[in-house]
């Protein structure tokens, strides 16, 4: 089970930050093999959603408003410590991350830029399929929106 936490920049730890930054790093660039700028400013406005398992970030996302990255509310950088990937924790922290852009911005509607792989599990949380497949640092993504 997940503790969770959401926090806005401002908030974070020097500690939470590393942590989190460290895993995004293992496994968008070190794991999947992309060169890409992860630090692209956007976690200024953004809030973040730090899913705890003890004292490990076992999973994070982080959420926007609409209008701040897509037109729609939206949830990016979703990603699990590769050690908790049989826990259930991609859904919680899921369920999390909508339930805070509901409680934060009051919407419904979110955008998500899925990599293709995880279609599945994202149509299982109520996101569909909208628009064609595109190539994101050399991973297939879709567009999906959740009403």
């Amino acid at each position: 089970m997940l503790k969770v936490q959401v926090k806005e920049f401002k908030d974070l730890s020097t500690v939470e930050l590393y942590a989190i930054l460290q895993l995004r790093s293992e496994v968008f660039v070190v794991e999947q093999d992309c060169v890409y700028q992860d630090l692209d400013g956007k976690d200024f406005k953004s809030l973040h959603v730090i899913g705890y398992h003890e004292e490990d970030v076992a999973a994070y996302t982080r959420v926007f408003k609409a209008g701040d990255y897509f037109e729609e509310a939206s949830i990016g950088r979703v990603v699990v410590n590769p050690k908790y990937r049989k826990d259930g924790f991609g859904r919680e922290i899921m369920k999390a991350s909508i339930a805070a852009v509901k409680t934060a911005y009051g919407e419904d509607t979110i955008r998500i830029s899925a990599q293709k792989y995880l279609l599945k599990f994202y149509t299982s949380l109520g996101f569909n399929v909208v628009g064609e497949e595109y190539l994101e640092d050399g991973i297939l993504h879709m567009n999906m929106i959740k009403n």
